[in-house]
């Protein structure tokens, strides 16, 4: 017998709801709908797995097990102790409850969270005289309670540790780019594998390692060690080793992936990252400033983010996007470029029109992810082509019977050429009417360089590189037993 589908919530950030819908759709879920930083959708406890192991744009998937109305704290204690609790926690398993409360009856999620615990350890303290522990790190089932005024919805959190964690990265630079963030950005270009991308300013390569994901089909999940839900107490291990193992929907990648950075260290990083992640030979890095960019012999995309002034500093920002622009404008055309900022007059220095502009929320920071079609000329000598061809067409005039005639003087008239006079009105320029971005006061700052830390000798932080899990290309389950090995083992048995 089948398992009944039931409901559940992807979360992501706001601004990439409909890349993750899309992907949930491609995944095969049903009931989609999408929300603000979150999809709703409905599957069985296979689609489960899958979500959590397959969505590059999901930060975690929750499964709302109650959904219900409370006007008070004591409301929720009851509801939550109402709830049959054998079918999700034993006595001798952790839980801990994270609350996330909009509300003027609830005004503080810790004291939800608080109530929602007590209620969960007073139902098996009457039960059998015994009760499971809190535990805030790694527990072993963590749930959700989400209050929108009066509306409470309790939920179990599936996936722990939030997905952008994927588990390749050995060390970061000041402010990684998210790997959420960083796939939906690349999903959101259309972007799949079709040509070369570029990353000119990348950092600890996280949209190269991404894009590399993404261009061979490698599912986000593989490096990570645990997921929330293989802690449950109804965890199928057989049905989630086939998942894990099933490397089906895999492809050749036949183009390159260029990820450059001016900062030696980044470049290190980036290229520990990169190995970890398994992706070497599909990205090539290389230690050059966005400056020293030349035209690609390629047909490329670039898909970039860099410095706002907000967290990582430079000394001239502004400067910096003008010379983004001219790079561009010169050693790039015939291309596309996508480029994610926060500053309205960062992008104005870029000097080009941009043919697609979409909200995306980095952090807390309210950006825009900006779309560059870089000419090569083409479209130039396709306007004067078209203008040839109306000029052509000016040669003829239709007749009272619909017959097409050369136009021609009649005998003995001459036609006097006279050049158009031209145009000695003042040009109205623009470039100094422009209003700067107006911020709200809240927001009203100086923008101000950060001061380069100087760090002595003993005060630098030593990275150390987490335990490295190896992917060959028989992946190994949590068994210990690849899934070719247990297909052949299981097929001696049948034998005898």
């Amino acid at each position: 017998m089948s398992e009944q589908p039931f409901e559940m919530i992807a979360k992501t950030f706001q601004g990439l709801e409909e890349v993750l819908a899309k992907e949930l759709t491609s995944l095969g879920a049903n009931d989609i709908e999408i929300g603000r930083r979150m999809v709703s959708f409905s599957g069985d406890k296979e689609m489960m797995y899958k979500a959590n192991f397959c969505l590059r744009t999901a930060i975690r998937i929750l499964k709302p097990i109650k959904h219900f109305t409370a006007k008070n704290a004591d409301e929720v204690y009851e509801q939550i102790k109402a709830i049959h609790w054998e079918d999700y926690l034993d006595t001798d398993k952790t839980f801990a409850v994270d609350a996330v409360v909009f509300s003027e009856e609830f005004r503080h999620s810790k004291f939800v969270s608080y109530k929602v615990k007590d209620a969960i350890v007073d139902y098996f303290r009457e039960k059998s005289g015994d009760r499971p522990n809190v535990r805030i790190n790694k527990p072993d089932v963590l749930l959700n309670i989400h209050i929108a005024e009066t509306k409470c919805t309790l939920s179990l959190d599936s996936s722990g540790e939030s997905l952008h964690r994927r588990g390749y990265r050995q060390e970061a630079v000041e402010a990684p780019l998210n790997e959420v963030l960083a796939a939906g950005m690349i999903l959101m270009s259309g972007w799949n594998g079709e040509c070369d991308l570029i990353d000119p300013m990348c950092g600890s390569g996280t949209i190269p390692i991404e894009a590399a994901l993404i261009a061979r089909n490698i599912a986000p999940g593989v490096f990570r060690k645990e997921f929330a839900f293989e802690k449950w107490v109804d965890f199928d291990q057989e049905l989630f080793d086939n998942i894990y193992n099933d490397d089906s929907q895999e492809r050749e990648f036949k183009h390159k992936i260029y990820g450059y950075d001016n900062n030696p260290q980044a470049n290190e990083i980036a290229t520990r990252n990169i190995k970890a992640a398994g992706v070497s030979k599909d990205v090539i890095l290389k230690l050059q400033p966005f400056q020293q960019f030349e035209q690609p012999k390629e047909k490329s995309i670039i898909i970039t983010n860099p410095p706002y002034g907000e967290r990582i500093s430079t000394n001239d920002l502004l400067g910096l996007y003008s010379m983004i622009g001219e790079r561009l404008k010169h050693a790039f055309t015939g291309n596309t470029a996508w480029i994610l900022s926060y500053r309205e007059e960062c992008f104005d220095q870029i000097g080009l029109k941009a043919t697609n502009k979409v909200p995306l929320f980095n952090g807390a920071l309210e950006c825009e992810f900006r779309q560059y079609e870089i000419f090569d000329g083409k479209y130039k000598e396709f306007r004067e082509g078209g203008d040839e061809l109306s000029r052509e067409r000016k040669e003829y005039r239709t007749s009272a019977s619909g017959e097409q005639r050369d136009f021609r003087p009649a005998p003995g008239e001459r036609r006097e050429f006279r050049p158009r006079e031209r145009f000695n009105g003042e040009r109205k320029e623009f470039n100094g009417d422009r209003k700067p971005r107006e911020f709200r006061d809240s927001e009203k700052r100086e923008f101000r360089p950060r001061e380069r830390r100087e760090f002595k000798e003993g005060d630098r932080k030593e990275f150390k590189s987490r335990e490295r899990r190896e992917f060959s290309k028989e992946r190994e389950p949590r068994s210990g037993e690849s899934y070719p090995e247990r297909k052949r083992r299981e097929f001696k048995k049948k034998e005898e």
